[in-house]
């Protein structure tokens, strides 16, 4: 199965997202309104589900009604504004009725055009709220919709949705097959272009091994508010956790961008993590980040204008790349050399998997 990027990744729209700075007054105001949506999805999901267990509907129309019955007898909901209350009524229609509950990660509020604007550069959301945007980068469009949120660091982001243009990059010419894996995250058929295993999380365990002894001798009993201590030794977890995954996504995009470069089409292994789940390598893995780097590269592929094929792995470890015949046993993961009993060719495994890619995708140049 060949799959275009531009179909994978959403072409047409971008996701931006900028730093925060908020006022204490403003914190107050976020976390509050933050509060009131909160609450009023988990309405939705408790009328939903009661509408369900009698057999009746619960559509937008009934959900309008409850808002507006809601808001006439709640001082607290109506203290609010209207905007993202409503838009919590929409978003609810397409989404998953799960109970959101508090937690230092939680999206605060998602507005669309008509919740927010731009004054003196700073943003201004729905209900007098006004906050002060770190603009590391223009914008190119002016955002269809803002998603404003508080990570488990305490930092608060605003996330823009734009519309994107493709930035097609000039013909190479060149094709590449890749190969994930655990030793090296990426084998390719191009010996320059292999991403090899940067173990960010092997590195920041020591540290974070620190900071959760701190906490389990810090642990407040149920019931209990933690200690300044532990709410310290908590953030600087949280704050390790937030710094690895950047250095794996900065890693990811990086290394996408310099394939992208320099191929015109990709032969992509169309990775499904869980297997390795259900091994010995799982630690290892989940360090190697392989998922969020095939997406880093599908989403590379779509804003340049190349196509990554996405290609199914069975047997793609058992099959030779030069003359297509098929073991007839699974190699070992300890047997890292491929030699085919048909032709003779002898290469390393992973290698011998990159070109298989580029078969099964009818890239291969011969």
């Amino acid at each position: 199965m060949t799959i275009a990027a531009q179909e994978m990744a959403g072409v047409g729209h971008a996701r931006f997202t900028f730093r925060l700075r908020v006022s204490s007054t403003a914190v107050g105001a976020l976390e509050a309104e933050g509060a009131r949506c909160r609450w009023l999805w988990n309405e939705c999901c408790a009328r939903s589900r009661r509408a369900h267990a009698e057999n009746e509907k619960c559509g937008p129309a009934r959900l309008d009604k409850m808002l507006t019955e809601a808001r006439a007898g709640m001082g607290w909901l109506r203290e609010g504004s209207s905007v993202p209350q409503q838009q919590v009524i929409r978003d609810f229609a397409g989404r998953d009725a799960q109970v959101q509950e508090e937690a230092p990660g939680r999206l605060v509020a998602e507005l669309h055009p008509e919740g927010f604007r731009f004054k003196d550069g700073r943003l201004h959301l729905a209900g007098g709220i006004a906050v002060t945007v770190v603009w590391s980068r223009a914008l190119p469009e002016h955002p269809s919709s803002v998603r404003v949120y508080r990570d488990s660091t305490g930092a608060w982001y605003a996330s823009f949705v734009v519309a994107s243009m493709s930035e097609t990059l000039p013909g190479t010419g060149r094709v590449i097959g890749i190969d994930w894996g655990v030793k090296e995250i990426a084998t390719t058929t191009s010996d320059d272009h292999d991403l090899p295993h940067p173990q960010h999380g092997k590195r920041a365990a020591q540290r974070l091994a620190h900071y959760q002894r701190m906490m389990s001798r810090r642990k407040p009993k149920r019931g209990r508010a933690g200690s300044k201590g532990y709410r310290e030794a908590k953030r600087q977890t949280a704050k390790l956790h937030k710094k690895v995954a950047r250095q794996r996504q900065d890693t990811a995009r990086k290394w996408a961008k310099k394939v992208v470069r320099d191929h015109d089409a990709l032969a992509v292994e169309d990775f499904r993590p869980k297997f390795l789940a259900k091994s010995t390598m799982v630690k290892k893995a989940a360090d190697a980040a392989i998922g969020a780097t095939k997406t880093a590269l599908v989403e590379m592929g779509r804003k340049h204008g190349r196509w990554v094929h996405l290609v199914h792995p069975a047997h793609t470890t058992m099959d030779c790349a030069d003359c297509g015949a098929r073991t007839k046993h699974a190699l070992p993961l300890s047997e890292r050399t491929y030699t085919c009993t048909t032709c003779g060719v002898s290469r390393p495994r992973d290698k011998n998997s990159a070109g298989v890619m580029l078969v099964r995708a009818g890239l291969c140049p011969g």
